[in-house]
């Protein structure tokens, strides 16, 4: 069966839930279909590079994410990703964008230079989102130090999103490097940023403090 954008459209509307979007709304995203429900559509069209453009182009939140879990993220130029992201609206494509497609392009070093100094905190938030990757998994190059001393500096002060990314940042300095997880944990302190964020039973909480110390005792971490 060849899968058509309007036909796509008239299922996700289908599937849509009304008080899904209510309490989506809430937290700034407007998407209506259970993210189970949209990976299985997903799963059916499969990898489809023409299709996930024509539904990135419809503008729809629920079809923007579809587009993200069907689109050949290597296929992406540079300035056809940035333009993806400084248009994508809603917080919940953003991550999407940055963590299904973003990260694994070709561009995505570049991309992180770009956006972590961009001026629109939104933008600047993916290329925290980038730079906490490579504090993981490939900190060569990045000057941790540098990146303590922006935390410290901004991220009080700092847009939600924004705030959010940085501090993602930190707690993960705290966990990967030993010798920085004193300044870390310092700094979270201090700046008490996310202590008192609502934390579900069995949740870690996102502040960094708690984080750290949870992340390093599970993974054994020196």
């Amino acid at each position: 069966m060849t899968e058509t954008v309007p036909a796509l459209l008239d299922e996700l509307a289908g599937l849509g839930d009304p008080k899904m979007l209510a309490v989506n709304q809430r937290h700034g995203d407007d998407h209506s279909v259970n993210l189970t429900k949209l990976r299985a559509v997903a799963k059916r069209v499969k990898t489809n590079q023409p299709l996930a453009l024509e539904l990135w182009e419809t503008e729809n939140t629920n079809a923007r994410l579809l587009a993200l879990l069907v689109c050949k993220p290597k296929e992406f130029t540079q300035e056809q990703l940035d333009t993806m992201l400084r248009y994508a609206r809603t917080p919940k494509v953003q991550d999407w964008l940055v963590n299904y497609v973003v990260k694994k392009s070709n561009h995505k070093e570049n991309l992180r230079e770009v956006w972590f100094a961009d001026a629109d905190p939104v933008v600047a938030s993916a290329g925290w989102a980038l730079t906490t990757e490579r504090v993981i998994k490939s900190p060569d190059g990045i000057e941790l130090v540098g990146l303590l001393d922006l935390i410290e500096s901004d991220m009080k002060d700092a847009q939600s999103r924004l705030q959010w990314a940085m501090n993602e940042t930190l707690a993960n300095i705290g966990i990967y490097h030993e010798d920085l997880r004193a300044r870390a944990l310092d700094i979270g302190e201090r700046l008490e940023v996310l202590k008192d964020y609502p934390t579900p039973p069995n949740c870690t909480s996102p502040f960094a403090p708690i984080w750290i110390n949870e992340m390093v005792r599970r993974l054994g971490t020196k």
